[in-house]
């Protein structure tokens, strides 16, 4: 049976009348929403890690100071033979490769015998691990102004507590100067 169609009327009408609306767009997947949050827990918590988060914040003194800069622990692979995988600038994995041996030794002492048996070297930027560089000693205090510092406290019956105010004082006497 053949239908006829609409008249233009009749087509503005319906058109009018019905509203349709779009689909709704789908949720993004459930790692793009999380990834910020695990982000930013697992940089809260890695020092706590017992594996490369632990070996990142010592890692300096455990390999010394040149192979520290050129080099990075990634994460530990644990199985049968445990693996350190190491992120390395590029120009530099050969050189790092040759002081593999030496590196193990160092990171089983750390971590403890026969945690570590092979090292895997990934290439890539390494984070420049920042320098603190020590406080710049202050100097002391004229004798006049340390005098009466100590002669103000001096009603202060309880020797801890006026050894530590004293110690604050002469701290804020010293920052004023600077």
């Amino acid at each position: 049976m053949k239908r006829d169609l609409p008249s233009l009327e009749e087509a503005v009408h319906i058109l009018r009348s019905t509203r349709t609306r779009r689909a709704p767009k789908p949720p993004p997947p459930v790692n793009r929403q999380i990834a910020p949050l695990l982000k930013s827990l697992n940089e809260r918590f890695e020092a706590y890690d017992t594996g490369a988060g632990r070996l990142k914040s010592r890692w300096p003194e455990i390999v010394g100071e040149t192979v520290a800069r050129l080099s990075e622990p990634a994460k530990i692979i644990k199985g049968k033979a445990g693996t350190l995988e190491l992120k390395v600038e590029g120009a530099y994995a050969a050189a790092i490769q040759h002081q593999s041996q030496p590196i193990i030794d160092r990171v089983n002492l750390f971590l403890g015998a026969g945690t570590i048996s092979r090292l895997r070297i990934v290439q890539g930027p390494v984070t420049k691990a920042k320098t603190t560089t020590a406080p710049q000693p202050l100097k002391p205090l004229p004798a006049a102004e340390d005098l009466k510092l100590q002669q103000s406290l001096s009603d202060i019956s309880d020797e801890k507590l006026k050894r530590e105010l004293l110690k604050l004082g002469r701290a804020v006497l010293q920052k004023g100067k600077s």
